[in-house]
């Protein structure tokens, strides 16, 4: 067991919202942040789908599960207060690595000296964050995939700070809320799935900004010719856009001209993916 009973998460955009929910699937009492009640009011619209998703994806459990699990997640937008009796804070706000060594700094002001810190960064290493942190022998990096409920993985990296013992209890945590974790045994960029994921996804959005072929033709043959469910730029919109675009926006030459070309013909247009009902793909039809 891993003694974690109470669990706050740090933003409720796609995948925030779907590491709450799961979490409070499980059983644990979980707290959602966000910055502003505007941001909890649409929290708990997606919370609400999230309980039709879990119904639909889960039709031999407990009738009230997903219903039970929506009772079980509170809501602030005070940090402090949100933080007080946690005992595990795992990060999902955007990839911005001032704004995150910025929030974990005001965390440790106010969190218990038991509180573990996770940042569930999809390309940032731990080790740019955890002196911010206050704590970096309770920090490491805990990432998981998009649709938690199927894609169930949960890449664990800590830092040559980090505890063993909180290493340890993060993985036995991440079993307990239906992860398979996935210890990695030190830092790499991306983790293990990203780290195969993202070239992936920049070649196909290199195909399409370079004019070669439409996105919808792209994923044809990637389905086509390697028997996937889903060609990349299916899984971008499910990822939503905007994390691509931070990510690349941050990176060399020919990525920073990918992200401009995104932000230009989808982001800028409101076509954020799947979430906000189009990407590159329309989803309201």
């Amino acid at each position: 067991m891993s003694d974690i009973s109470k669990v706050l998460v740090l933003g409720t955009g796609v995948l925030g919202a779907q590491i709450a929910f799961q979490t409070a699937y499980k059983g644990f009492s979980v707290t959602a942040y966000d910055i502003n009640e505007a941001a909890l009011a649409a929290a708990k619209t997606t919370f609400t789908g999230l309980v039709d998703t879990y119904r639909a994806a889960f039709p031999d459990a407990e009738a009230e599960a997903a219903d039970k699990a929506l009772a079980r997640i509170g809501y602030s937008c005070d940090l402090a207060a949100a933080v007080a009796d946690a005992d595990i804070v795992i990060e999902a706000i955007p990839e911005i690595l001032q704004l995150k060594r910025d929030t974990f700094a005001k965390l440790n002001q106010a969190a218990p000296e038991r509180t573990i810190f996770a940042t569930n960064s999809s390309s940032l290493l731990p080790s740019a964050i955890a002196d911010a942190t206050g704590r970096p022998d309770r920090f490491l990096a805990m990432h998981f995939a998009n649709m938690v409920w199927q894609f169930n993985t949960a890449e664990i990296m800590g830092t040559p700070q980090t505890s063993p013992e909180v290493f340890e209890t993060v993985v036995e945590f991440a079993k307990e809320i239906g992860m398979v974790p996935i210890p990695i045994k030190k830092e790499v960029a991306g983790y293990l799935l990203n780290s195969l994921l993202i070239p992936f996804l920049n070649a196909a959005l290199s195909l399409v900004a370079g004019g070669y072929a439409e996105p919808n033709v792209v994923d044809e043959v990637w389905r086509t010719d390697t028997g996937s469910p889903m060609g990349p730029f299916q899984i971008y919109d499910i990822i939503g856009l905007s994390t691509p675009y931070n990510m690349m926006a941050h990176g060399d030459e020919h990525d920073q001209k990918l992200a401009a070309w995104l932000k230009e013909n989808y982001i800028d247009k409101g076509r954020t993916g799947a979430a906000a009902g189009a990407g590159f793909y329309d989803y309201n039809q």
